[in-house]
């Protein structure tokens, strides 16, 4: 089972799959995967962290003030720092959880090639998987798993909605 949760930006994506992972452990369910929190300053979006959900290890992947490496649109991207927590915060996941998420695919962490490779592994996967898409890329992955377009109408109970189909996928292994 895939799920990948699409939207434009502010739309609730990695809202729903904060209280998703709130949900899931609460009925103790072992999740792992990685999340990339906004980092805000004065109000205004000025990065992004790669946080493994497990461990709660953290680095900041993606900076205004970072001047070398690659940028999409204002953000610098320091590969490395995304590899060094994604990259284990998955394959945990895939060696030791019931779920996995993954918060985000899209331009930015499409720059690590690896990270690009293990996504496609991940489809092969018989676990969850909840994964937040950018728009970009849904052609990529709609024949991979269902396809929900997060907005503000359904992001209040679209958790509830994939806990349901969650327990329902995991009970039938």
């Amino acid at each position: 089972m895939k799920i990948f949760l699409t939207g434009v930006p502010k739309s609730g994506k990695s809202t729903v799959v904060l209280k998703t992972i709130e949900l899931l452990k609460e009925k103790n369910i072992k999740i792992g995967g990685f999340v990339t929190p906004e980092i805000i300053e004065n109000r205004k979006r000025v990065g992004f962290y790669v946080k493994d959900i497990f461990s709660n290890e953290m680095e900041i992947f993606a900076s205004i003030d970072f001047k070398i490496g690659p940028k999409i649109g204002k953000y610098g991207i320091d590969v490395g720092a995304f590899e060094k927590i994604a990259l284990k915060a998955i394959d945990f996941a895939v060696q030791n959880c019931d779920v996995i998420i993954v918060d985000e695919i899209g331009k930015m962490e499409f720059l690590s090639k690896e990270f690009e490779k293990e996504i496609y592994k991940l489809i092969l996967v018989e676990k969850p998987l909840i994964a937040t898409l950018h728009r970009n890329f849904i052609k990529k992955f709609k024949d991979f798993g269902e396809i929900i377009e997060v907005n503000e109408k359904n992001r209040r109970y679209l958790p509830e909605e994939l806990i349901k189909k969650i327990m329902g996928y995991i009970k039938k292994l």
